[in-house]
């Protein structure tokens, strides 16, 4: 039996142990911790300080319960996925996006008009309650399980000067961007990541693990003005997958020299 003398709520006490061991390697990453008959016995403690101690570790993140097998110990390993974010176009002027053929929709997508919210306001460069034509769409890596919700929006005043995205708002953003592109539109991208916990209905949808945090990568599409025209929004859990970026040397500006 291991002897608990620190300060702290007893549960506390506990669930230090338990993350020590895990830490320590005693515990290893996917393997089943022991029963709470045998927490019990191992620490000298009542059934409900067991509990409070594997509710505490749940919530870090460090363990994760399923129903009706146990309490398992999370992999901190590296992520199964590697989404690149990377924007090239053929000389038929058709975008192509890396990753862009290993997602699968789980589901018909989702067209609906609505409007700016603060966020996407802020990503647009529009004011709250600025109508927007949105697709969503619910995406499966089919090799891994790794699960994405994705959103692409234009603003109405887009679309109403290129009456094909009105009518089809819902094609993938390559289609997309060819069309803004036949338009006239000279484009360049902006992208922001950010991690935040999930929603109730974010992590059903992405059947995600407790304590797990998702990714939110926000791409906004501006014309030769620097004017957003396009937003595109990816979701995914961050313990499924990482994005990776290339990146390269701007060249400097050439100076100016007076007559």
């Amino acid at each position: 039996m291991s002897e608990i003398q620190r300060p702290g709520a007893l549960y506390q006490q506990v669930a230090a142990a338990i993350r020590e061991a895990i830490l320590s390697g005693e515990f290893a990453p996917e393997s089943l911790l022991p029963s709470e008959a045998q927490l019990m016995a191992r620490y000298g403690v009542s059934r409900p300080t067991v509990r409070n101690a594997i509710a505490a570790l749940r919530a870090e993140g460090l363990i994760d319960v399923r129903h009706g097998k146990g309490s398992f110990v999370r992999t901190s390993g590296h992520p199964v996925l590697t989404i690149e974010r990377r924007i090239s176009r053929t000389a038929e002027g058709k975008f192509v996006m890396p990753n862009g053929d290993i997602w699968q929709e789980t589901e018909q997508p989702s067209t609906y008009r609505t409007r700016t919210t603060k966020e996407t306001g802020r990503l647009l460069q529009l004011g709250e309650e600025e109508a927007l034509f949105g697709c969503d769409r619910l995406l499966v890596d089919p090799s891994t399980g790794t699960r994405a919700m994705h959103r692409t929006l234009i603003p109405f005043e887009v679309a109403e000067a290129v009456p094909l995205l009105g009518k089809e708002p819902c094609k993938p953003p390559a289609a997309i961007y060819r069309l803004l592109t036949q338009a006239g539109h000279e484009l360049s991208w902006t992208e922001t990541v950010r991690a935040h916990m999930p929603l109730p209905d974010q992590r059903t949808a992405l059947q995600l693990p407790d304590a797990t945090p998702i990714l939110h990568v926000a791409r906004v599409a501006h014309d030769a003005d620097e004017r957003p025209v396009f937003l595109e929004e990816l979701r995914f859990g961050a313990d499924r997958a990482e994005l990776a970026y290339r990146i390269t040397a701007d060249k400097q500006p050439t100076p100016r020299t007076r007559a």
